[in-house]
């Protein structure tokens, strides 16, 4: 049966990153480690998921414009500089920014599709194509906002990298259900109402996660939470009233930053070539000449094995 995987990219080379030592080095000095592990986890997550097909979602712009428009803080701790009519540049350390073209590289010669959308972030990429998809699809993130795409229904599942690859977490609606007490589908609402510090959403003032997960069970969405503040017969306290109230102008605007875009213009599964196939000729001997150059030890031949056991 055909499997569709979307990768968080950067999720996952930032992963790697710091998972691998960074003593990993080609013989001139230049780090490889990030390289080495990202290939070692698609290796690994092809064969153990039995993907068909792959998709690298990549952030054409991490920080788009029109989300810090409607929420300033929007990711603001992580801005290294303001780039006027440009995509912001990211804090990345030097050793992994200098590996990122030869990523690149690397996926475009085994063949895996690499799909960003100008002003986008990879998120809205991977939930447009779970939007999409025809057949069963894996979401592998450490990013638990993805968590709001999880479907059963549609065979919809996050594979959770954030306790490492020796710990891999398959998110299902009951997961999340377990995890926070809210369906998959609010799970936006309730990270909008509980805040991420890590996304530099503010969420709303006297909620966490507990009161945000009782509000959205009793009224569904926040919609139907802030209909139900403005009715005197809503069921809601002054308490809570008052904290929607204080935190009105931010709710207005959340659910469009919070929520990832479902329907991008993206190219479909067969224009970006997502259907893996064995790597042969021209691109298999240079992908084995990058492991020599650039001392990428077994990790292409890993992920070349996984390639070739997929047809």
């Amino acid at each position: 049966m055909p499997r569709l995987m979307l990768l968080d990219t950067a999720s996952l080379y930032f992963r790697a990153f710091y998972g691998v030592p960074d003593s990993i080095r080609r013989s001139d000095g230049t780090p490889v480690n990030a390289v080495r592990g990202l290939m070692d986890m698609i290796a690994r997550l092809v064969t153990d998921y039995e993907a068909t097909h792959v998709v690298a979602c990549w952030d054409n712009d991490w920080r788009p414009q029109w989300r810090v428009a409607l929420i300033p803080s929007y990711k603001s701790h992580r801005v290294a500089e303001i780039v006027p009519d440009g995509p912001d540049v990211e804090v990345v350390p030097d050793p992994l920014e200098a590996q990122i073209p030869l990523i690149r590289r690397v996926l475009e010669l085994a063949g895996i599709a690499v799909v960003g959308v100008d002003e986008h972030e990879a998120d809205d990429v991977v939930g447009t194509y779970a939007s999409l998809a025809a057949f069963p699809t894996d979401v592998v993130t450490g990013d638990r906002d993805l968590f709001q795409l999880v479907d059963d229904q549609r065979g919809v599942r996050v594979i959770y990298t954030a306790r490492g690859m020796k710990n891999l977490e398959l998110v299902t609606e009951a997961v999340v259900v377990g995890k926070y007490k809210v369906l998959p589908q609010q799970y936006a609402d309730f990270a909008t109402l509980r805040g991420d510090a890590s996304d530099g959403l503010p969420g709303v003032a006297g909620i966490g996660e507990k009161t945000a997960a009782g509000l959205l069970g009793e009224h569904g969405t926040l919609q139907g939470l802030l209909e139900a503040a403005e009715d005197p017969d809503g069921g809601l306290s002054a308490s809570v009233r008052a904290k929607l109230s204080g935190a009105a102008d931010y709710l207005k605007v959340a659910p469009a930053v919070v929520n990832v875009v479902r329907d991008l213009k993206v190219p479909s599964l067969e224009e970006t070539g997502a259907e893996l196939v064995p790597v042969t000729g021209a691109a298999r001997s240079e992908l084995e000449l990058l492991a020599t150059e650039w001392n990428l030890g077994g990790s292409v031949k890993r992920l070349l094995d996984a390639l070739d056991r997929v047809h």
